[in-house]
């Protein structure tokens, strides 16, 4: 029997990427996505025609209770379990600090920290009843060590995302493994307005001297939720080609 993962935000970037990761390794996959529809629906029909694996696509902004609650419902009345979760859906409000609003912070700590832990309770509560799961969240280098101004409250829901990790692998244990990966610089749509000069600076700071493909980050996700990673847990991985200045 097949089993399922529900990867959030996974139209796009590191998402897209990783529902192609466990597609290739059979896994049915449920799609969340907010805003990006057409690009969940060309997703979930190459998913489902390249690997002939079922795709569900599920509408749903992670920063709202209720809509997170739906989902839930939908995925119930499919009568579908869960085995893997990524936590993945994020978004960022970079801007000057003195810029920065009260609603710019809350927003992105609803998406990047309410959201996840709300969602891996009622489906983490599901794993452990049943024994068995994977939580896998996407945080960031800018969590650790990585430090923006212009992101302050992107850096702070990272930071509180990989406290929750570490939170949830105790809650959960013995039987669900909880885990972070923390990706450095990578080509999704969060970098393709930078200027072309600060992407070769921070480029420098690499050792691989290179952004990050999606994939390369999802691979590591997929690994987390393997059977070889079966006693990794309450870890982040760091994925950033070697950060160093």
């Amino acid at each position: 029997m097949k089993k399922t993962v529900l990867i959030t935000g996974a139209s796009r970037g590191i998402g897209a990427a990783t529902a192609i990761v466990f597609a290739k390794h059979h896994y049915n996959i449920i799609i969340n996505y907010n805003k990006s529809e057409n690009e969940a629906k060309k997703l979930g029909e190459y998913l489902e025609k390249e690997f002939q694996i079922k795709v569900h696509l599920i509408k749903a902004d992670i920063s709202k209770k209720k809509e997170i609650e739906n989902m839930i419902q939908e995925i119930n009345n499919l009568n579908i379990k869960i085995d893997c979760l990524i936590n993945n859906a994020g978004i960022d409000n970079d801007s000057l600090f003195e810029d920065k609003t009260f609603e710019d912070f809350e927003e992105t700590i609803r998406t990047n920290l309410i959201g996840p832990f709300w969602l891996s309770k009622l489906i983490g509560l599901d794993m452990f009843q049943r024994k068995t799961g994977k939580i896998v969240n996407v945080a960031s280098t800018n969590a650790i060590d990585t430090y923006y101004p212009m992101s302050i409250d992107y850096d702070a829901s990272k930071a509180g995302l990989v406290s929750l990790t570490h939170n949830l692998a105790v809650q959960f244990a013995p039987y669900i493994n909880v885990n972070a990966v923390a990706p450095g610089w990578t080509k999704t749509d969060m970098v393709k307005e930078l200027d072309e000069q600060y992407i070769e600076e921070e480029t420098k700071k690499i050792l691989l001297h290179r952004f990050a493909d999606p994939e390369e980050i999802a691979n590591v996700i997929y690994f987390l939720c393997s059977k070889e990673a079966r006693y990794i847990n309450n870890e982040v991985i760091r994925v950033d080609g070697g950060w160093y200045i």
